[in-house]
């Protein structure tokens, strides 16, 4: 698509736009209606630790999104000269599961919980012996009945509990709903009718201390869609809130809001049964999209689904990328202090490279890159620590390497559940993140760390908000009987520029080393985590 017709789109409103709130960085993609991205906003921010509890106010989440918006429309401005007053389509993505819940009267009770939170083990255990599923303690079931069997006062008062992405679709577009991919990680999704599990409704109502509340689940959970529906449209107030120097018409189609899962699957074309993709960031995960169930429960699988509600088997790990960040930061620093000023691509490729130096086992090295707790390790406070013993080879390219090789610990640590004792296999394992920005490095480290190959893709940094950009026109478009892998294939990923890498022998048995001393030692991380908190 040239200039005049990418302006004529952008003039006749067939352009569409994904938002997606990460945790790091809120987005803004804009897309024309070939999937070609055309413009671009963004907005950094941080969780804060407040009372104990990982949180982000929601006064940050419309000052992210507005300015994110603010950002592509001024984009797109400058690119093709004309104002942006109308969008085909638009949806919302967001970190997956949490608390985030609402009186009667819109008013939110209680700070967001988010994700990062391992405050509710007592009852993600109670609902796991319950339903005979696992419920993962970041789940929004889990947070409600921890609450409940805190007491907390605001329980009796909740009349909405949904996730972030459905938090802001609401406000967009009046509608409480959620994508089924999103909503599978507030209650567990039943395959067959693609909503809530009759089943576990009812034992969750049936319990005693839930029963003293003067509502029922169903009525404050938001309603499951599977893609491809139309989940209400913009409103005149919505447009306001995304867009307030007014410009905005209301009208646009709204998709069902969605997780940064479920955007990531999208992202990669990996919806089909057998297909796989990994998304690294401040926390990684992988989706394995099931063509047959488990044999058992584990409590470091979780079944959600796809967009579209078939069921994948996720391995979510809390920790990935933060300490990376937090080391590159120190870099840079002792960079600037030599007179060196070095864009953020340009410091991480430089040490990402370091590592090709590296022995095999990063010198026999170990890092926590433990920010927060980490559930598969049952590390219940985190504290990033580095550890090195006396016969440890202690070099700039070991010690990068070890980084790297942290931040894919835990989940190699749950994806050799599915592999070894499920003996799950993918046709196509691909990965996606900010990770993968500098070339091969860690394509190479997580291909080697979970001994399978790994493809990745020319959009594997920014996928997920164009990913949602893909749901939003799939809404806008759906028909009959084209479903959601069909129409991924069919329109959107015709050409994909791809690069696979395959495991390496050698590295396949340094990061066997790693790993096994990382396990080791855990109880070093363990100790630091509690030392500081007491």
């Amino acid at each position: 698509m040239n200039l005049i017709e990418t302006s004529q789109e952008i003039e006749n409103g067939s352009v569409s736009l994904g938002i997606e709130l990460g945790s790091t960085r809120i987005k803004a993609v804009l897309v024309t209606s070939d999937f070609k991205t055309i413009a671009t906003g963004s907005y950094v921010w941080e969780n804060q630790l407040e009372n104990n509890i990982w949180t982000y106010a929601l006064e940050d989440v419309w000052a992210g999104i507005q300015q994110s918006y603010q950002q592509m429309a001024a984009d797109v401005q400058s690119k093709y000269h004309c104002e942006l007053t109308k969008l085909n389509a638009i949806g919302i993505s967001a970190m997956m599961h949490g608390y985030l819940v609402f009186d009667q009267s819109g008013k939110q009770l209680v700070p967001f919980r988010t994700w990062r939170n391992n405050m509710t083990e007592t009852a993600a255990d109670a609902l796991t012996a319950l339903f005979g599923f696992n419920i993962p303690q970041r789940w929004s079931i889990a947070h409600l009945y921890q609450a409940i069997l805190n007491e907390e006062s605001h329980v009796t008062d909740i009349n909405y509990l949904t996730t972030l992405a459905g938090y802001v679709h609401w406000q967009l577009s009046g509608e409480k709903v959620l994508g089924v991919g999103d909503a599978s990680g507030v209650f567990p999704i039943d395959e067959t009718t693609g909503t809530y599990d009759e089943t576990m409704l009812t034992k969750f109502n049936s319990l005693t201390n839930v029963q003293a509340n003067p509502w029922r689940i169903t009525d404050i959970l938001p309603k499951p869609l599977p893609a491809g529906t139309v989940a209400g449209h913009l409103t005149a107030a919505g447009a306001a809130l995304l867009d307030p120097s007014g410009q905005l018409a209301p009208g646009s189609v709204m998709a069902p809001p969605e997780g940064d899962a479920g955007t990531g699957m999208v992202a990669t074309n990996s919806v089909r049964p057998r297909t796989g993709n990994i998304s690294v960031g401040t926390s990684a995960f992988s989706m394995n999209v099931l063509d047959q169930p488990l044999s058992q429960v584990y409590r470091d699988i979780d079944i959600v689904t796809t967009p579209a509600g078939a069921p994948v088997a996720m391995v979510h790990v809390n920790n990935c990328s933060s300490d990376i960040n937090a080391w590159s930061g120190i870099f840079n620093a002792f960079a600037q202090r030599l007179g060196v000023n070095l864009k953020p691509d340009q410091l991480y490729e430089t040490l990402f490279l370091v590592s090709t130096k590296a022995d095999p086992d990063a010198g026999n090295l170990v890092n926590y890159s433990y920010q927060s707790g980490e559930n598969i390790t049952k590390i219940k406070t985190g504290r990033p620590l580095f550890v090195r013993g006396e016969n440890s080879k202690f070099t700039l390219p070991n010690f990068i390497q070890s980084q790297l090789y942290a931040a894919f610990a835990p989940l190699k640590i749950g994806m050799d559940i599915l592999v070894n004792q499920e003996k799950i296999k993918t046709n196509v394992m691909i990965a996606q993140g900010g990770l993968f920005r500098t070339p091969v490095i860690e394509q190479q480290v997580l291909a080697n760390a979970l001994n399978i190959p790994i493809t990745v893709m020319s959009t594997a940094s920014e996928g997920g908000p164009w990913g949602m950009a893909v749901l939003a026109i799939y809404a806008s478009r759906h028909q009959i009987g084209d479903n959601l892998a069909d129409f991924l294939d069919r329109d959107v990923f015709v050409n994909p520029e791809t690069m696979t890498l395959n495991p390496e022998p050698e590295g396949v048995a340094g990061y066997q080393q790693f790993i096994k001393n990382y396990q080791q030692s855990l109880q070093l991380e363990a100790l630091a985590g509690e030392t500081v908190k007491s």
